[in-house]
């Protein structure tokens, strides 16, 4: 099994910027991948960002990109999400999750990943 706890969220205005972090413990899987995704109250649970642990590749969803950075700590298990220039609508519950199937490029969709966090709030006011 995989434990997977985030940290770093919290309340902060418009044009800010806050990091979150993942760290993994438990059994983990070298060639698999780690993503984050969100979940805004109402709306269906979003993908944002994801990286291959073995080849470091990186997909990013349109609405963060060039604002949000993943980054991974093979050593340390983690992998955490810098998040820029925060808008009140990146306002949600963030999760960490992580994927145990060898892959070469991260999935985008939810269903790939076998293991979640329990979240972190990031509210942004305006």
């Amino acid at each position: 099994q995989v434990q997977l706890v985030e940290s770093g969220g919290g309340l902060v205005q418009a044009g800010d910027s806050l990091r979150l972090s993942c760290a993994a413990s438990g059994r983990t899987f070298s060639r698999s991948a780690m993503g984050w995704f969100r979940q805004a109250p109402g709306k269906d649970r979003e993908f944002l960002a994801a990286i291959t642990r073995s080849t470091g590749i990186i997909y990013y969803a349109d609405s963060v990109k060039g604002r949000f950075t993943i980054s991974r700590d093979t050593a340390k298990n983690t992998v955490s999400l810098q998040m820029n220039s925060l808008k009140p609508e990146d306002t949600a519950i963030y999760y960490c999750a992580a994927d145990k199937t060898p892959r070469i490029s991260p999935a985008m969709y939810g269903s790939a990943y076998d293991y979640w966090g329990q979240g972190t709030q990031v509210t942004v006011s305006s």
